[in-house]
């Protein structure tokens, strides 16, 4: 039997997630918390009045900047305290829904990434809108046996949050999500999801997400030992509801 093996969010576009015991999703909505607010390196076109669809290639994510994986990152159950540092000590502890916080984040990243950054590091945002690498990448969910598949063959184990989802399921036999069909509906604890594409994977998974380190290319991995560019599935929330660690995944 498919269950929820873990759940995480990400507060803030390409840094590290936070895992969560349970979360209640609404349906046409986008995970709660998730990729709120991205950080610019330089003048984005991001327009907070008019938001839309910008390259993340525009922000602090990993595919730019991998050793921003070596922060971790919280935040507080009141939606707006955050709290990033580094094993060293090295971090801050902001607000989120002030000017005067997110300036400080914004220091705290351009403080860390040096000189790697090309640009003045900004955080920005918009009411309803969220950074996700698709428009439409409302939920994204791993089977984990596909990870364990791809690390028996290159040889080395890889790590499940390299691919940085929501959900990952436990259970299923390897590429079982290649039997999925767009519009098709799974249940997940109480909620709902219909499926929408499967993820295309980018050199943020090439990033080790304790080191930071490009150490596994798994792109070209994936493209050498199964003839494929995807690991993953959008989804999207038809019906709301709780979800939570060991709810069962029913395909339908």
């Amino acid at each position: 039997m498919s269950s929820i093996a873990s759940i995480f969010r990400h507060p803030v576009k390409g840094l590290t997630p936070e895992p969560l015991d349970q979360v209640d999703i609404k349906a046409g909505e986008h995970f709660p918390n998730d990729r709120q607010y991205a950080v610019e390196v330089g003048p984005s076109g991001f327009d907070p009045e008019r938001p839309g669809h910008i390259s993340k290639m525009k922000f602090t994510v990993l595919a730019r900047f991998p050793e921003l994986a070596r922060l971790k990152t919280r935040l507080e159950e009141d939606g707006v305290t955050f709290h990033i540092g580094d094993a060293q000590g090295f971090g801050v502890e902001t607000r989120l829904d002030t000017e005067d916080g997110r300036e400080a984040l914004a220091r705290f990243l351009q403080a860390f990434l040096g000189a790697e950054a090309p640009g003045r590091c900004r955080v920005v945002s918009a009411p309803g809108h969220r950074f996700t690498d698709h428009p439409q990448g409302y939920v994204s969910v791993i089977n984990l046996a596909s990870v364990r598949a791809l690390g028996w063959a290159v040889g080395a184990e890889v790590d499940p949050l390299r691919f940085r989802a929501n959900v990952y399921i436990g259970g299923l036999p390897a590429w079982a999500e290649d039997d999925l069909v767009v519009g098709q509906t799974i249940g997940l604890g109480a909620a709902r999801l219909k499926v929408f594409k499967p993820i295309v994977r980018c050199i943020a998974t090439h990033a080790n997400p304790d080191t930071g380190v490009r150490d596994i290319a798994t792109v070209d991995m994936l493209r050498r030992h199964f003839g494929r560019d995807t690991l993953g599935t959008y989804f999207s929330i038809e019906q709301g509801g709780r979800i939570a660690r060991g709810d069962t995944v029913a395909f339908r």
